[in-house]
């Protein structure tokens, strides 16, 4: 059996997809870190849900999206044809398809929710701002060597789609949702 340790990052470099090394503190390296912090998080999610549950196939469908999307992220620009990991052609369509879909069943949010509830839906929660953090290193990346658009519309796009399963999660358990305030661009303006 191989080591799973291979001792050439020991002084602060990592290898990325095509043979580069970069700092461990590169951004690259802190958005695909923030990418499988959220993965993570997901994979908790599920551990929290039965089997059989529907969220089951949608969240591990995430996840393997998820590897291809980190892959992508690890590839510089230049480098990134070389790559045999492709997104699927629906990654944002599909997603705001679950989205409409989810909030159909949940109704629309017209409020700042204060994150908890039921163990699932709390961690929905935590997995969409950890998604929004990866979010902003994407940005921060994609200024400096640009990224395939359609990976930071999918993760923009994801962080919704985690709101709307928490929401679900907390409208099918029958907990209700714990309202800060309103959205202030939805409030109607006073007369």
């Amino acid at each position: 059996m191989k080591r799973i340790y291979t001792r050439t990052g020991d002084k602060g470099m990592t290898g990325i997809h095509g043979g580069e090394r970069v700092a461990k503190d590169d951004i690259r390296i802190e958005a695909n870190g923030t990418l499988d912090e959220l993965n993570a998080t997901l994979g908790i999610v599920r551990t929290l849900l039965p089997a059989d549950d529907p969220l089951q196939e949608i969240l591990h469908g995430i996840q393997r999206d998820m590897m291809s999307v980190m892959s992508l992220v690890a590839t510089p620009s230049a480098k990134r044809e070389t790559n045999p990991n492709s997104l699927p052609q629906d990654l944002v369509s599909g997603c705001e398809e679950l989205i409409d879909r989810f909030t159909e069943l949940s109704g629309t949010s017209e409020a700042f929710l204060l994150p908890g509830g039921t163990p699932a839906a709390a961690h929905l929660q935590l997995a969409r701002t950890v998604c929004r953090r990866a979010e902003r290193h994407l940005w921060t990346l994609h200024r400096q060597d640009p990224l395939p658009q359609e990976i930071l519309q999918y993760i923009n796009r994801l962080s919704d789609l985690l709101f709307t399963l928490a929401r679900y999660d907390l409208q099918r358990q029958g907990w209700p949702e714990e309202r800060w305030q309103s959205f202030a661009y939805k409030r109607k303006p006073a007369k």
